[in-house]
């Protein structure tokens, strides 16, 4: 559900799901795609003790 809500919300996530749609992934194989990317950048985030930025995913 992480997945789905980040590519609904944020832009740059709903691009990247689109980029994957686009070339040939199935809509849950997107957004599973995006939950990992999104745990990728938590993770990070969690690391650098930084706020998240909208610019960067």
């Amino acid at each position: 559900l992480a997945g789905l809500q980040a590519s609904r919300r944020d832009p740059a996530f709903a691009a990247f799901r689109a980029r994957l749609e686009a070339a040939g992934k199935r809509p849950k194989q997107a957004i599973i795609a995006v939950a990992r990317k999104l745990l990728t950048v938590l993770n990070a985030m969690l690391r650098d003790a930084k706020d998240y930025a909208t610019a960067n995913p």
